[in-house]
């Protein structure tokens, strides 16, 4: 149901350009001027999606001739009260195309942007940064929305022409300030008080330091983290399983150790707290092997291997893990590429142990 709802977004995406069109000219030079321009825009636009995708789109032709429908009239009847609707009319379509991309799974912004931008590639995190701007312009336009219509019935001309023009925009950029304003007020303060990760180069060296969350929020900042696989004398591999509540792969296996080192904090130091702090593990020695650079959607990071064959000292005693276990590498084998580990870990065995 999902995918068919889709696809048939995808296919009624192109009838809300001459709508957009004609909201901007008709906005610039009038009336006359933004249902000729609608007309032929939808031409154009029926005539390209005939020959190159062989359909004939409905939508679009429905879509121009109702603007030429609504503009014809208010041009043949000269109806104030249809002309001061207007604005608000158009702004109603628009808003119901930014809550249904705000706050649905369908976002038609996104779809859009894909079907005319082909080769544009949108990051997790960039579509949530989207959704958050829709939602703030949906509110911004359905607040103007209201004012517009209360203007059409209970105040006078100018006072519409302001509210339907020039309060939008001021509308917007103090809305968009305020709200800005107080996220970068919110953010500093948090900021503050979180824990500080080092920045480094490919090599390891220490170039700054950022917050955690900053670390994580898509910027791809590099910083150090440490990993310890514990084996034992059969070969077999201890793996933690991530709790279900995780942000970042969910009720996965994954790595026995792994966390980041805090700044100021040198490789051994970060890797006996982190072992403590997930498997209880506290004597064990063990041996770096390797560094490399782990990329994902949302964060850098340059790992520090470690392996130990001290695993006596093993009891889960917090909640960052759900439970542990040894794996034979015939079990691991037979497992991969299930979305049962982790991206992380499963590169690693085959870097490391296969």
């Amino acid at each position: 149901m999902q995918n068919q709802r889709i696809e048939l977004l995808k296919k009624l995406l192109p009838g809300f350009i001459p709508l957009f069109a004609f909201i901007v000219i008709d906005e610039v030079w009038g009336t006359k001027a933004g249902v000729i321009a609608a007309l032929i825009i939808g031409i154009i636009e029926m005539a390209w999606i005939g020959v190159k995708e062989k359909r004939f789109d409905r939508f679009v032709l429905f879509d121009t001739l109702l603007l030429i429908a609504l503009g014809g009239i208010s041009i043949l009847l000269d109806n104030d009260i249809f002309f001061k609707l207007k604005p608000a009319l158009i702004e109603l379509i628009l808003c119901a195309v930014l809550a249904l991309s705000a706050f649905s799974k369908v976002n038609v912004v996104e779809l859009m942007s894909r079907r005319y931008m082909k080769d544009m590639e949108i990051s997790e995190v960039q579509m949530n940064k989207m959704r958050q701007s829709l939602r703030l312009m949906f509110f911004v336009f359905m607040a103007h929305t209201a004012f517009v219509f209360y203007a059409v019935f209970y105040m006078s001309n100018e006072a519409w022409a302001f509210i339907s023009g020039g309060l939008f925009y001021i509308l917007f950029g103090v809305v968009v300030f305020i709200i800005e304003f107080a996220k970068q007020k919110r953010k500093q303060k948090q900021l503050s008080t979180e824990e500080q990760l080092p920045i480094v180069d490919e090599q390891g060296k220490v170039l700054g330091k950022a917050p955690r969350s900053v670390c994580h929020n898509g910027e791809k900042l590099l910083h150090p983290v440490v990993h310890l696989h514990v084996l034992n004398r059969k070969g077999d591999i201890y793996l933690q399983k991530r709790p279900i509540d995780k942000l970042v792969q969910p009720g996965k296996w994954d790595t026995a150790v792994g966390g980041h080192i805090s700044f100021g904090e040198d490789l051994q130091t970060a890797l006996k707290r982190e072992a403590w702090e997930e498997i209880g593990l506290k004597e064990f020695s063990a041996k770096l092997i390797k560094q490399y650079i782990w990329e994902s959607e949302l964060e850098r990071e340059l790992v520090y291997v470690f392996v130990t064959n001290d695993f006596k000292g093993i009891h889960l005693h917090s909640d960052e893990v759900t439970e542990g276990r040894f794996w034979t590498e015939k079990q691991l084998a037979n497992s991969l590429g299930k979305s049962i580990f982790t991206p992380n870990f499963e590169h690693e065995f085959k870097l490391f142990f296969r």
